[in-house]
C-alpha cells in the first residue's frame, strides 16, 4: 500500500524559508516520479515542482528560482526547500507520486502559512 506523509509545514514570515519533507512507503522508490502541488483556499490545485527517476526537475513559474526539490533514495523521501516565501505561497502542500504517467498517489497535505 502506497503511503505518502508530508511534514515541515508551519507559519513563517514573508521572506523566510521552510523545508517540506515527504516520507514514502509501499513504493519501489526509484521507479516513481515525485512531485509537490499546492492548493490555496478557494483556488484550484497548482503544480509546484516534480523530480523524475533520473533526478531531472521541473518547477511552476511562480516558484522558479525560490524553491528546490530533491529526493533521497536511501531515505525514500522527497523534499521541497522553499526560500523567499511570499504571502501568495500560503496553501496546503501535497506530495504526490507518479508511476505510470500521472500522479495517482497523494499525501494528506501540510499547511504552509506565510504572514506578510
Amino acid at each position: 500500500q502506497v503511503q505518502l506523509v508530508e511534514s515541515g509545514g508551519g507559519l513563517v514570515q514573508a521572506g523566510g524559508s521552510l523545508r517540506l519533507s515527504c516520507a514514502t512507503s509501499g513504493v519501489t522508490f526509484t521507479r516513481y516520479k515525485l512531485g509537490w502541488f499546492r492548493q490555496a483556499r478557494g483556488k484550484e490545485r497548482e503544480f509546484v515542482s516534480a523530480i523524475n527517476r533520473s533526478g531531472g526537475t521541473t518547477y511552476g513559474d511562480s516558484v522558479k528560482g525560490r524553491f528546490t526539490i530533491s529526493r533521497d533514495s536511501a531515505k525514500k523521501t522527497v523534499d521541497l526547500q522553499m526560500n523567499s516565501l511570499k504571502a501568495d505561497d500560503t496553501a496546503v502542500y501535497y506530495c504526490a507520486a507518479d508511476l505510470l504517467g500521472q500522479f495517482d498517489y497523494w499525501g494528506q497535505g501540510t499547511q504552509v502559512t506565510v504572514s506578510s
